[in-house]
Formats: structure tokens, sequence, C-alpha cells
């Protein structure tokens, strides 16, 4: 009966793999990190155009602002996005949490065609809550 006992509490039973545990705390420290850096970033390059209606984005929740350059270019966030990526990004937020409104932040200077590629992307996911970001139009001057 002492053998028996011996084998289930053998220090070969306790021991316990803390590696995996530390990779997912690393893990979810970096995912938190680049979440904070992700809501306070916007690329500072696109000149927004005048307009009499402005939006603050952050009055509006559950807001995915996409901001397109003079180019073309596609970023959420300051972080440059390819189409496909951005029309994934659409598509499983619709899918999680249903239908939002997205802000389109366009440069002044960027082409009809690429701003209607993101409107596009949108409808193709069934969103259909489109504003535009613009400059309020400067009284007297």
């Amino acid at each position: 009966m002492s053998r028996r006992f011996r084998n289930r509490h053998s220090s070969e039973d306790a021991n316990l793999e803390m590696t995996p545990m530390i990779d997912v705390v690393f893990q979810l420290i970096i995912f938190f990190i680049v979440t904070i850096n992700l809501e306070q970033r916007i690329n500072e390059d696109i000149k927004l155009p005048d307009g009499p209606n402005s939006y603050k984005i952050e009055s509006m929740p559950n807001t995915m602002v996409i901001e397109v350059s003079e180019r073309g270019w596609l970023s959420m966030h300051g972080v440059p996005l390819s189409k496909q990526d951005m029309k994934s990004m659409i598509t499983a937020r619709s899918a999680r949490i249903g239908e939002f409104p997205v802000l389109i932040r366009g440069d002044s200077r960027t082409e009809h065609r690429y701003i209607r590629s993101v409107m596009d992307m949108c409808a193709e996911a069934g969103i259909w809550r489109l504003n535009f970001v613009a400059i309020q139009e400067r009284k007297g001057g």
C-alpha cells in the first residue's frame, strides 16, 4: 500500500508546464498594446475637403473609419491595408456585429473611383450607413 501512495504523490506527476501560459500572457499583452494604438491613430497625410457638415468620430459607437489617400491607398487608423484585407475586415465585422456606421476619410484630391471602391465593399457586406468626413466650411473670409 505504501508503494501505491508514493506513486500518487511523486514529483513527476506535480510538474506543470508554464511555457504555454507565459506565451498566452505575452500574446494578450501584445494584442492590447496594438489595439490601444489603433484607436488613437489617424492618417495625418489626408487633407480633408471643406463641407457644410462634420462628424465627431468619437461620438458614434462601433464606427469604422476608413481612410483613402490621394493615390487611393486604403488605411484604417493609419495602418495601410490592401483592398482584399479591407474587404475582409468589413465583411468579418459585419458578420460579427451586424450593421455599423462607416466614416470615409477621403483626401480632397482623391479620385472618385477610389472612394467608390470603398462604398462598393461596404455595400457587398450589407453596410449602408456611410458618411464622409469633411472640415466644416469656414465662415467669412
